[in-house]
């Protein structure tokens, strides 16, 4: 039971923890006010087309107009039908898109005329004839086993292409036919709503986080699901006997009076997460700096000495550094272009080997990496895909004393940790009432929009909440008093 998924669910948020051997490996974390938007479908509309960039801006009924480039437009990507942008695209055209990446920043959302729909197994590509296999499976006989095993699956006349998917090594024959018949029906049910929709508008909605979770995480290393809500693990129970089989004997719904996250410290995790600065176990310590342009990773030694010489002791604190490295670019959801400054080695061998230790600990990353080695400086250059916003970019906000330079929790994030306490508060002590003490900001936000939240955790814990505001408070303090 290596391989153990926490997914913790109140009405505003819906948090995920993957973990390996106790220690977390991933978060996810989607909040009802902002769902994510990658696999989503929309009827958009141009409203601007770039010729000198070859790309476009579609409205697609977002706060901003989503991008389009001339590589994601079917009619511009194949070959023999190559054309410019201008000649595909006029403004107030309609369009069916599908979003391929997150509104990030300042930035607004990828777009591209290339739909593809995910199922446990397959990905169809309802406008390709391609047979495509994942990247992932490396081994050309596998590839074309995989390959030759569908085709003669899939009906002569079939429309439409597919990518097999790494799940689909060890799917049954069944299994493969009633993902098909899935994708079918769920493109025919995207034509049928496109045809009726007005432009800037939803045609199809992605599935919420925890049915992702279990559609695209779980498999045969996963040794228990557990889901602290009733109504979720009902939703995902049902969702796994339709879909997910093998899911379904792993599912366990969390009823303890701990919480999840608490019980196998999450908690401290993300808070952890937040921080520059990560300790190493061996006394040394990795600096994180996240910018817009890249991410840039300083290994250092601290206070880690037991080498056998100055030379041991770096080789040492690099290899540890590159396993945590992995590990925290997960956690963090960090993507881009990312820059490690490793202790200068002066050995080829030690570098390949640190080399070595940090592409087996992304070797699990499901985000696609790619490692460019030592450059002349010594400096370590990678990338890794980046399709949503980073945990710091969810949970954070550009603070306004420090004029952008750091980041603080914002008065959101503050107001369901006040509720998470709360919950805590009312299981451990018996109290007539509870008054939160917080800024203005936060007290604010529980008055107006997360009243009615409020007002749900009292009648659901029994007792009365007053709220004070405290002026020498700073957005991220609050405390609970216990009347």
């Amino acid at each position: 039971m290596s391989e153990e998924i926490l997914i913790n669910v109140t009405p505003q948020e819906t948090r995920v923890a993957v973990m390996e051997q106790g220690v977390v490996q991933e978060l996810q974390i989607e909040r009802n006010t902002s769902l994510g938007l990658v696999g989503n479908i929309y009827r958009g509309e141009v409203c601007r087309v770039l010729p000198g960039m070859q790309s476009a801006f579609v409205e697609i009924g977002l706060q901003r107009a989503a991008f389009l480039h001339v590589a994601d437009i079917l009619e511009c990507s194949v070959p023999e039908h190559e054309k410019t942008i201008q000649e595909v695209l006029h403004e107030g055209q309609p369009l069916i898109v599908q979003v391929i990446k997150e509104p990030i920043g300042t930035k607004g959302a990828r777009l591209t005329t290339q739909i593809s729909i995910a199922g446990r197994f397959l990905v169809y590509l309802p406008q390709q004839q391609h047979i495509g296999v994942s990247q992932r499976i490396e081994d050309e006989a596998e590839r074309e086993f995989l390959r030759e095993r569908l085709i003669k699956l899939l009906p002569a006349d079939h429309e439409g292409g597919y990518i097999i998917r790494t799940m689909s090594e060890t799917a049954t024959d069944e299994e493969l036919l009633a993902d098909i018949d899935y994708l079918q029906k769920v493109w025919s049910n995207i034509q049928a709503a496109s045809h009726n929709a007005a432009p800037r508008t939803l045609v199809f909605q992605d599935l919420s986080l925890p049915m992702r979770i279990l559609r695209d995480v779980v498999n045969e290393d996963t040794g228990r699901i557990l889901i602290d809500s009733r109504e979720t693990y009902q939703k995902a129970l049902d969702f796994a006997e339709h879909y997910v089989g093998e899911a379904v004997r792993k599912l366990e719904h969390y009823q303890a009076d701990r919480p999840l996250f608490d019980m196998f410290n999450v908690e401290h995790e993300i808070n952890k997460a937040m921080s520059r600065k990560v300790e190493l176990k061996s006394g040394g310590y990795l600096i994180f700096d996240q910018t817009e342009a890249l991410t840039t990773v300083d290994v250092n030694t601290g206070g880690f000495v037991s080498g056998r010489s100055l030379s041991d002791t770096i080789f040492k604190t690099n290899l540890e550094a590159a396993q945590c490295i992995a590990r925290q670019l997960r956690v963090r959801n960090l993507g881009g272009i990312i820059i490690i400054d490793f202790i200068d080695m002066d050995e080829a061998s030690q570098q390949q080997a640190v080399l070595d230790e940090l592409k087996r600990g992304v070797a699990k990353d499901r985000a696609r990496v790619g490692i460019n080695g030592f450059s002349a400086l010594g400096l370590v250059e990678m990338t890794r895909k980046r399709t949503r916003e980073s945990l710091a970019h969810i949970l954070c906000e550009p603070c306004p004393c420090c004029k952008g330079r750091g980041a603080m929790k914002t008065a959101q994030t503050v107001c369901y940790e006040i509720f998470r306490e709360l919950l805590r508060h009312a299981k451990q002590f018996s109290a007539k009432e509870f008054r939160v003490l917080a800024s203005q900001k936060v007290i604010d936000l529980l008055l107006d929009e997360e009243s009615q939240s409020l007002a749900n955790l009292s009648d659901f814990i029994g007792k009365p909440i007053s709220l004070q505001v405290e002026s020498q408070y700073s957005q991220e303090s609050y405390d609970i008093v216990l009347m």
